[in-house]
């Protein structure tokens, strides 16, 4: 039968929850997932770009440098974004997010009003959430209230 991990009175009325990984941990998943989420999304865009062809040397250099640039301005929005007031936070994750999307649809040879279209949906959804999960967890001068 499962139990609920120990936990004493402050951390109960703090609302804190056991850190269950060490920092190390923590650290090297702050640079393997963004990596694993870049080839994940390069393998992706490569094969819309192919659009069921055969894989060639060119595709896999495209695939390959889709998520060389993937990772690094999700690794970058990672480490600078936090230090951004709530607005500037939530407009950086919605503008990333919107033009992945965009860029991914605009690779399976539809037209360029579809892609923006499509990129600035997901842009203003990723928006309002973001901005109402910042909203909610910070204080005005961008302070983590939990």
């Amino acid at each position: 039968m499962a139990h609920a991990a120990p936990r004493n009175r402050g951390m109960i009325e703090q609302g804190r929850t056991i850190n269950v990984f060490d920092t190390r941990t923590h650290r090297m998943a702050r640079i393997v997932l963004p990596v694993l989420a870049a080839l994940v999304y390069g393998f992706w865009a490569a094969a819309n770009r192919r659009y069921g062809g055969p894989i060639t040397g060119w595709n896999l250099l495209f695939g390959f440098l889709t998520a060389l640039v993937f990772a690094v301005v999700l690794i970058t929005l990672l480490t600078v974004t936090p230090k951004l007031r709530r607005e500037l936070h939530a407009l950086a994750w919605a503008s990333f997010a919107g033009i992945a999307a965009g860029f991914l649809l605009s690779q399976s040879n539809t037209s360029v009003l579809r892609s923006t279209a499509l990129g600035v949906g997901v842009m203003a959804g990723t928006f309002l959430i973001m901005f109402y999960r910042y909203y909610t967890k910070e204080d005005a001068e961008g302070h983590r209230v939990e």
